[in-house]
């Protein structure tokens, strides 16, 4: 893709994503997270009225007398966007792929937080991390975001998303509201997901496509792994081979929403041909 086009391919998802994050998410995001955080800030002695489960035992004991933890309200958060790059994403069969729909909620989302004044980073993974954008603050930022996010070539097309969540955990030291944008058909990450989702504020947002769902009786046909590259001859006729393959993909979601709702995290499907505004008004709506 040529510089031309490019510039012309970010202006075109900038113009669509900031309307809906200055006319919809921007409030929507600002009661959902806004005021969650707080920080440490000193200890004092203690008043009458203070809430005994702040007392700083520590300080307590070295000074003979109660004193407390003050916090306060964190008036800057940081968002991380991770985003998947694997093979698989390179998938759609109505009017866009999977990976052109995760770049637009990125997107809006990115924007939403600009309004708030956040910092926002990016991790692009595959089984393992492709790219680290450090977070910023800015609309020139979140441009460069963009930017990576429609031309980036990942060197993997294989996916491990617990790499991913390790990575996060050494780069971030302090509690980021972290958005996952994947189809997740991911194994063996439950365990590592638990711990992020103890520090961080952490969403999944599973991006699908509904063929994937089900394989269409269509006869003999070639396909092709997008992760391996293995080509394949499948008998879609065989009801079998569709029952099969059905067990195998509900068991990807099942795991799916069974790691992120048990570690206390948020989850949202988004098919590519339903609107992703609806599900995360809603989920934000829910939240806030």
């Amino acid at each position: 893709m040529d510089t031309k086009e490019l510039l012309k391919k970010v202006r075109k998802i900038e113009i669509k994503t900031r309307r809906l994050s200055d006319h919809i998410f921007g409030g929507e995001y600002h009661s959902t997270f806004k005021g969650r955080g707080m920080t440490f800030s000193e200890v004092r002695q203690y008043q009458f009225g203070d809430d005994v489960r702040n007392i700083d035992w520590n300080v307590t004991a070295r000074y003979n007398e109660p004193y407390v933890k003050v916090f306060e309200e964190e008036r800057e958060l940081t968002m991380m966007l991770m985003v998947d790059v694997s093979g698989s994403e390179l998938f759609g069969t109505n009017q866009q792929f999977k990976n052109e729909v995760v770049t637009e909620i990125a997107a809006t989302l990115a924007f939403s937080a600009t309004q708030n004044n956040d910092k926002i980073g990016l991790i692009l993974f595959s089984d393992k991390v492709e790219l680290y954008i450090p977070p910023k603050k800015g609309r020139s930022h979140v441009l460069r975001i963009i930017r990576e996010l429609i031309e980036f070539k990942p060197e993997s097309k294989l996916t491990n998303f617990a790499e991913a969540l390790k990575f996060l955990q050494n780069v971030m030291k302090k509690k980021a509201i972290v958005f996952v944008l994947s189809d997740f058909i991911a194994d063996d990450y439950k365990q590592t997901m638990k711990i992020v989702s103890g520090k961080h504020d952490v969403t999944g947002i599973r991006v699908y496509d509904k063929r994937e769902e089900e394989i269409p009786n269509l006869g003999i046909v070639q396909m092709q792994d997008e992760e391996t590259g293995e080509l394949m001859l499948v008998n879609t006729s065989s009801k079998k081979v569709r029952i099969n393959y059905g067990k195998f993909y509900n068991q990807k979601v099942a795991y799916y929403k069974d790691s992120f709702t048990k570690s206390g995290a948020g989850a949202i499907d988004c098919r590519v041909d339903e609107s992703y505004v609806k599900k995360l008004l809603g989920y934000f709506k829910r939240r806030g």
